[in-house]
C-alpha cells in the first residue's frame, strides 16, 4: 500500500491506466431515488455556498481509482464525495471519473455512503478502503435500516492516526471544510423530505439561493407596507 504522502515514481504512473480507459462508476444501480436526491442537495447548496471558489469538486455516484487497493483498475464509488485544492473543473473539462494520480494524489476530504435495502459493506470494507485512501471524514446515513444495523441513522467518523473515531453532536463541525454536516427537511418540500445540508460554525443551516432570494423579497414587501405602499402595486 503506498502512502498517499509520497509522490509516485515515473515508473508507477507509467504503468498505471489512462484516464479515458477508467469508467466513471461501477455500473451498480442505486437502491433508490434518494441516493441521487440527497447528494443533489449538498451539491445545490455548496453551488452556492462557495460560488466564489474555485478549488474544490463535488459529485455522487463516481468511480475514485486511487493507487492503495489491490488493482488501480477497481474505484470505490461512494454516494458521494468532496474534494478540496484540486479545480473545479479538470482542464476546463467535467470527469467523468475521480483519478487521485491526476488530481495531485489529493483523496477526497469526506465521503458519503448512504446504507440501502442490502448491505453494502458500510461499517466494515469500505470504511477500511477510507482510511487507507485518507479520506479525513466519513458520513453514514442509515435512515430506514440503522436498527437492523445497530447503528444511528447518521454517524460521522474522523480519521484520526489512521482510524475513524466516531464524532459527537450534530450538526458536526467540521474545521478542515470549514462546514458541519447535518439533517433537516427542505423548506416547503410538499414531500417533507429529510435530508443532509451544510451547517455553519455556529450551527446554522445554510440556506439555499430560493430561500435567502424570497427572504429579500419579504424584507422588501414589508418595508413597503411600512411607507404606505402596496407592494403588489409595484410587480
Amino acid at each position: 500500500m503506498l502512502p498517499l504522502s509520497l509522490e509516485l515514481s515515473a515508473e508507477l504512473l507509467d504503468s498505471l491506466p489512462p484516464v479515458d480507459e477508467l469508467p466513471d462508476s461501477d455500473d451498480t444501480p442505486v437502491d433508490n431515488e434518494d441516493q441521487y436526491f440527497i447528494p443533489g442537495v449538498l451539491l445545490m447548496l455548496l453551488n452556492y455556498i462557495w460560488r466564489q471558489r474555485e478549488d474544490w469538486f463535488f459529485s455522487g455516484d463516481m468511480g475514485i481509482y486511487h493507487t492503495t487497493g489491490s488493482n488501480p483498475r477497481v474505484p470505490v464509488v461512494p454516494d458521494a464525495f468532496l474534494s478540496i485544492g484540486v479545480d473545479r473543473r479538470k482542464d476546463g473539462k467535467s470527469r467523468r471519473s475521480y483519478v487521485t494520480w491526476k488530481e495531485s494524489n489529493i483523496p477526497p476530504i469526506l465521503t458519503l455512503e448512504m446504507v440501502s435495502h442490502t448491505p453494502g459493506g458500510e461499517y466494515d470494507s469500505k470504511m477500511a478502503i477510507y482510511a487507507g485512501l485518507g479520506v479525513l471524514y466519513y458520513v453514514i446515513y442509515n435512515p430506514e435500516f440503522w436498527q437492523r444495523d445497530g447503528h444511528d441513522p447518521f454517524e460521522v467518523y474522523k480519521l484520526v492516526d489512521g482510524t475513524y473515531q466516531r464524532q459527537s453532536g450534530e450538526p458536526c463541525w467540521m474545521p478542515e471544510i470549514g462546514l458541519g454536516i447535518g439533517r433537516d427537511r427542505l423548506i416547503d418540500d410538499p414531500f417533507d423530505r429529510e435530508v443532509l445540508t451544510w451547517y455553519d460554525a455556529r450551527g446554522q443551516r445554510y440556506r439555499s439561493e430560493a430561500e435567502v432570494e424570497r427572504d429579500r423579497a419579504d424584507r422588501l414587501a414589508e418595508r413597503l407596507r411600512e411607507l404606505g405602499i402596496d407592494p403588489e402595486a409595484i410587480e
